[in-house]
């Protein structure tokens, strides 16, 4: 059968190479009308059992939604202080509507980075590459090689902070789109991180000197129909590796967050954007935030998932980063040792995307 792990005869790395070549990604295998999916795709029994219907599945459960109408007035600050702050510390991950993006932009963004993934493969594999350090790249399954399977999903990587990827780099289908979402969600991140700030009870600018707004990426990802849905993930369970995350996602749903031992689905809302605590908040904040586990479904949907992610982190990844020291005393001590964003972010880039957070390499 096409889908047995065991089998002696087959070669995994021969053809994980193979695929990786053709520089097709998943919407090329669909779109070749395979029934099933490549063995490398295939996760073990035990991540398998975790994704059977009702599994561990809090129905009861959501996440908080935030509305930020008249987030500027003096009046009603220590509200959304109040809120953001107990949504960092239970969930770690929230929906924030009325954020002042404008929708056509949600929409357009959207759209342009669907139509990106839907080109021909000549256009697209002019982008697709491996090499680390790339302002632009088109992948399928940053940790193909790491990963004890992959994952049903393609993705288009832009760098667009401390310096944006140059202009013609940028694919000329998404190009202007992109560019606008990167400089509202610049503004909205400002706004949240502020927030943030005043729910730990420090300065409202502490997280923007530390730099932790001008490190930005955007992972445009595509799910596509997957014909063995039961046999895969979308995105496997992990934790983001960077201050805070926003994420914009279509109708079609998959995202899915663990609260204690249980999953929560994280329902589409129109016009909301998600946010969640990255494993560098969480060290920062000395546990006060929590970076959530999270994951995505294989797509069993007949329309593709489409979502993007944008990724906050410290641009000067020379500086020393810890526990901020006015959260430390002699009641609640630093969790965390001190390390150089290189480090940490070295360490990212060679580990498997799984759950097992960054921030257990610098615990004390």
């Amino acid at each position: 059968m096409a889908t047995n792990v065991n089998d002696e005869e087959y070669d995994r790395v021969k053809e994980v190479k193979q695929f990786d070549e053709s520089k097709i990604g998943v919407k090329g295998l669909v779109d070749s009308g395979i029934t099933t999916i490549p063995r490398f795709f295939v996760h073990p029994p035990d991540v398998l059992s975790q994704l059977k219907p009702g599994s561990k599945i809090r129905p009861d459960l959501v996440i908080p939604t935030i509305d930020l109408s008249g987030v500027d007035s003096h009046l009603s600050r220590s509200l959304f202080v109040d809120q953001i702050r107990q949504a960092c510390s239970s969930f770690g991950f929230f929906q924030i509507i009325n954020h002042g993006v404008p929708l056509g932009v949600l929409d357009r963004t959207i759209e342009s980075i669907k139509g990106f993934h839907e080109e021909p493969t000549e256009i697209k594999a002019r982008f697709y590459t491996r090499e680390l350090g790339t302002d632009v790249s088109y992948i399928s399954n940053v940790d193909l090689y790491n990963s004890k399977a992959a994952s049903w999903r393609d993705t288009l990587y832009l760098r667009m902070g401390p310096k944006m990827a140059d202009h013609d780099q940028i694919p000329e289908i998404c190009r202007n789109e992109v560019i606008e979402w990167d400089r509202e969600i610049k503004r909205l991140g400002e706004v949240l991180s502020g927030l943030m700030c005043e729910g730990l009870g420090v300065e409202t600018s502490r997280l923007k000197e530390m730099t932790c707004l001008e490190g930005r990426t955007i992972a445009g990802h595509y799910y596509p129909k997957c014909p063995q849905p039961d046999l895969t993930v979308g995105t496997v369970y992990h934790t983001d590796a960077d201050v805070f995350t926003v994420l914009q996602q279509d109708n079609v749903g998959g995202l899915q967050v663990k609260y204690g031992e249980d999953w929560v689905d994280v329902k589409p809302v129109p016009g909301a954007l998600i946010i969640n605590v990255g494993d560098l908040l969480q060290i920062i904040s000395n546990e006060v935030y929590k970076s959530a586990e999270h994951r995505v479904l294989a797509n069993s949907s007949h329309e593709p998932r489409v979502s993007i992610a944008v990724f906050f982190n410290v641009g000067n990844r020379d500086d020393l980063c810890g526990p901020l020291p006015e959260l430390i005393s002699s009641e609640k001590p630093a969790l965390y040792r001190q390390f150089t964003v290189t480090d940490f972010m070295t360490r990212f880039s060679k580990r498997e995307v799984d759950g097992k957070s960054l921030s257990n390499y610098y615990k004390l």
